[in-house]
């Protein structure tokens, strides 16, 4: 039994697995150990040396070994090397068969991540900290509670969304900074060392207030897609509450009020041509 301490991150683990694979080490005799104090204090795992070449699977496992190595459990590299094993062993098509319980396994790990990411995505909320002397950028710094350790997975979505301003997403796990050329990465914080507010965040939340719609609110879909453990971190979320417990109120006030007078047709033309066309 190949006694393996858990890889840091997909780089890592494709290096051992490379190594596994080149070793001729099936699934069942690799025991990868979990990150946990009991682990770390009780047993010495094998370190395994890196080495080169590709490996030629799918572009398909890549990506979703790629993402699923973000998940947070643990439990995803036993399941991964196994895949990767059967790939390379006989087994091309695995990926298609929808049925296989460790392929569904790991396409569940995916779900989650790809949720994550777009969770990281839509609630993200910079707030303006200052602005390099030299280059004249602003700078703006956001704290980030992700379920999975996703920040280098969206690294290229802000470094693009973002590319004219200096900024850093701060979070427990890692953090992530962007100056205009380069990203770099450095250890995680805890969220002290986020600012709380900025100046900025009064006009997000009179721009926020404007576009609610109480007419189309649907408390349990929002919440689905905005969960309440993001309120903390969003500006627009100290509206949310007085908004929706006010809601029937406006929706009774829009009722009420009369409808708007038909405006006239607009006199044009090219119109007035089409109307006095004949008919066939």
């Amino acid at each position: 039994m190949q006694s393996i301490a858990p890889p840091a991150n997909f780089a890592e683990w494709r290096s051992l697995a490379r190594t596994l694979l080149a070793d001729k080490i099936p699934p069942q005799e690799v025991f990868w150990q979990r990150d946990t104090e009991e682990d770390s204090l009780f047993s010495n795992p094998t370190p395994l040396p890196k080495i080169p070449g590709q490996l030629k699977v799918p572009a398909a496992f890549i990506k979703i070994a790629e993402a699923v190595s973000c998940h947070r459990s643990g439990d995803q590299w036993p399941f991964l090397y196994s895949l990767l094993w059967r790939l390379t062993h006989g087994e091309r098509h695995l990926l298609s068969i929808a049925s296989d319980p460790e392929l569904h396994r790991v396409q569940s790990m995916a779900k989650h991540i790809s949720r994550d990411c777009h969770k990281m995505h839509a609630f993200v909320r910079f707030r303006k900290v200052g602005e390099d002397p030299k280059t004249g950028r602003e700078q703006f710094v956001s704290w980030f509670e992700p379920d999975h350790k996703i920040i280098r997975l969206n690294s290229s979505f802000f470094r693009k969304r973002f590319a004219n301003m200096d900024w850093s997403i701060l979070t427990h796990d890692e953090c992530m900074h962007w100056d205009g050329q380069k990203i770099r990465y450095t250890p995680g914080v805890d969220k002290s060392q986020a600012p709380d507010s900025d100046a900025l965040e009064d006009l997000w939340r009179s721009y926020y207030k404007s576009i609610f719609n109480v007419a189309r609110v649907k408390v349990k879909a929002m919440q689905s897609e905005m969960p309440k453990k993001y309120w903390k971190n969003l500006p627009e979320a100290q509206l949310i509450e007085d908004l929706i417990s006010n809601s029937s109120h406006h929706v009774d006030e829009m009722l009420r009020s009369p409808p708007s007078p038909e405006k006239p047709a607009p006199q044009n033309d090219y119109l007035k041509g089409l109307r006095e066309l004949p008919e066939h």
